[in-house]
């Protein structure tokens, strides 16, 4: 589609040269969503079932693993589409429709691993009113303002696109719709969206790594002026969960954005994979962290399916 006009149908992309084999790489694109699902859904369901598991900490557990929910089903559909059945062309709104919850719900993990990071921050160094701070209430009115900022910082972005035309080639890069690579095929003046999402990845990605590492930073001077060592370690245990799931988002972030930054000259089949990698990489990985990692998880995984066994 070469016309110029505002509501185009773009073409989604696979791999490169490895058509004849979709079929193949389907698979472990089936196992990361299988294991996605399986993982965030039990992780919901212990946390929903066990009583002991209603604190703070779990409750934005259970938030993260909604998020991996969301990012997963944002994609799902596109990717084993062009996958399995080669279907590669999407209508301008639903393309915009993907790219505005892909981003949501990339903006709304980044938001809730920082909300979990206060949660250590007042668990390890207000320990006695960590109860009386993080009520039901508050917690609730942090998961809303997630959401409320991160839908915020997105919505314009796909209003925007509506306005543009496009007058070349409409290949997409990647199986699924982003942000970056529909505005790139715009050939009316895209300067107002790229400068606004360079802004929104700044105020959103950017502050929360901040205040993500200066979190930890007081968490650390607070389990260093703890005089025993066991409790320094016992401390500091609590934490590892959610530092292995903040480098397991942030790290691929970072390498998508260098590849993208630097990496011109690489084949594409690297730049998708490494998309791929950013968007499956969390839902996948962050249940298997807190199921191994998580005591209290691990235990109530362990008794539901002990009670099925006993039905």
């Amino acid at each position: 589609n070469s016309s110029d006009v505002t509501d185009p149908i773009f073409l989604l992309k696979g791999f490169p040269g490895l058509e004849s084999v979709h079929i193949w790489l389907s698979l472990p694109f089936c196992l990361a969503y299988l294991v996605a699902f399986g993982g965030n859904v039990t992780i919901l369901a212990v946390i929903w079932t066990e009583p002991s598991l209603h604190q703070p900490m779990y409750y934005f557990l259970s938030i993260l693993a909604l998020t991996d929910l969301g990012m997963s089903l944002s994609t799902l559909p596109t990717i084993l589409g062009v996958l399995w059945q080669n279907m590669q062309e999407i209508q301008a709104s639903a393309c915009y429709a993907q790219l505005f919850f892909i981003h949501t719900f990339t903006f709304l993990e980044s938001s809730v691993l920082l909300a979990m990071a206060f949660d250590r921050f007042v668990a390890i160094c207000f320990p006695l009113q960590y109860s009386t701070i993080l009520t039901n209430r508050v917690i609730g009115n942090i998961a809303l303002a997630c959401l409320l900022r991160s839908m915020g910082v997105v919505l314009p972005t796909p209003l925007l696109l509506q306005q543009y035309h496009y007058c070349r080639a409409n290949t997409l890069s990647h199986a699924f719709c982003l942000h970056q690579d529909v505005l790139k095929l715009s050939c009316s003046d895209a300067r107002v969206n790229s400068i606004y999402g360079l802004c929104v990845v700044i105020v959103t990605l950017g502050i929360d790594s901040v205040f993500i590492l200066l979190s930890y930073l007081l968490i650390l001077y607070a389990v260093l002026s703890i005089a025993s060592h066991e409790e320094r370690l016992k401390a500091l245990n609590t934490c590892v969960s959610h530092i292995c799931v903040v480098l397991i988002f942030f790290v691929p972030v970072i390498g998508v954005s260098m590849v993208h930054r630097f990496g011109r000259h690489l084949s594409p089949t690297i730049h998708i994979v490494m998309a791929d990698i950013y968007l499956l990489l969390p839902p996948v990985l962050n249940p298997v962290v807190y199921s191994v990692r998580t005591k209290q998880i691990r235990a109530g995984i362990i008794r539901k399916f002990r009670t099925r066994k006993l039905f």
